[in-house]
Parts: C-alpha cells; structure tokens; sequence
C-alpha cells in the first residue's frame, strides 16, 4: 500500500470517527481517492444555513502535495469562481519560505480553513475581482447577494 494510500484511508477513518462540526466527508464511490465533502456555512456569516458540496482529488503525491479541491455547489465569494476552483495558499505548493502546503497539513485541517475562507474573504488574493471590490467597498451590499446566492444555490437547512 502507497504513502498516499495509507494516509488517505487513516484521515478519513478519523473524519468519519470524529468529524469536525459542520464538516463530512465520504468516498465519491468505489475509488478511495475521489471524495466529497460537505461544509456547512459559518454561523453568523452571509453562508450560514447553506450546505456547500466540494470534490476532493488525491492523488499518489499526497501528502506531499496538496489535494485538487473545488466547489460543486455555487458560491458567492472573491476566493472561489464559478467553477467551483478556490484560491487559498494552503491549497498550493509554495515557490518559497512564504506558506502554503505542507505534508503536516490533513485533509480536516483543509475542511477547516476552508470554512474559515468562507467566513473570512481574503480580499487581497480574489479569483473574482469583482466580487473582492464589492466586499471592500460596499460590504453590506456582497453581504446580501451572498445570501441570496447561498439561499438559491446551497441546500439550505434553515
């Protein structure tokens, strides 16, 4: 049995065991390395009540390099574009000592950050510009597509 493979089926042992709140994951189907995972949308942020389905792809470099993650539901926010890729340095291998993926990092950890992101835009690194400017200029107003975007798009549980 490969690192990767090893690895993979411990994490998701321990998801499963114990996921973190608002966090699960599960195999996409008989292939251990295509999985899906389900973030529920922070509370208190325009995602809250909103279901979001993500495609995780690991491949025989893990963990020493990061999952292939992207949304399958819709979002409404400057880090993710509409096809569901999401900017975030721990989903990249990084160039310098500067941050980004590191073998330490666990599928969990990942979940985590990415509800976090969701929570917490980061502006200053968009996929979709538009959208980081509305956030910094006019907050109140992505704040209420957000939403709306997660009402229509998510499955929303409220």
């Amino acid at each position: 049995m490969q690192v990767a493979e090893r690895r993979l089926k411990r994490e998701l042992s321990k998801l499963m065991a114990k996921p973190p709140e608002g966090i699960s994951c599960y195999q996409k189907d008989e292939r251990m390395n295509v999985l899906i995972a389900t973030i529920s949308g922070p509370r208190g942020s325009p995602y809250e009540g909103g279901l979001f389905n993500l495609e995780v792809e690991v491949d025989a470099h893990y963990p020493f390099h990061p999952p292939k993650m992207k949304f399958i539901t819709s979002v409404y926010h400057p880090n993710i574009d509409t096809g569901g890729r999401i900017c975030m340095d721990l989903l990249k291998i990084p160039k310098d000592d500067s941050g980004g993926w590191n073998p330490t990092i666990t599928l969990e950890s990942l979940f985590v950050a990415v509800q976090l992101l969701l929570e917490n835009p980061n502006p200053d690194d968009p996929l979709m510009p538009d959208i980081a400017n509305e956030y910094r200029l006019n907050k109140l107003v992505f704040e209420e597509k957000a939403r709306r975007f997660t009402a229509t798009h998510a499955r929303n549980n409220q």
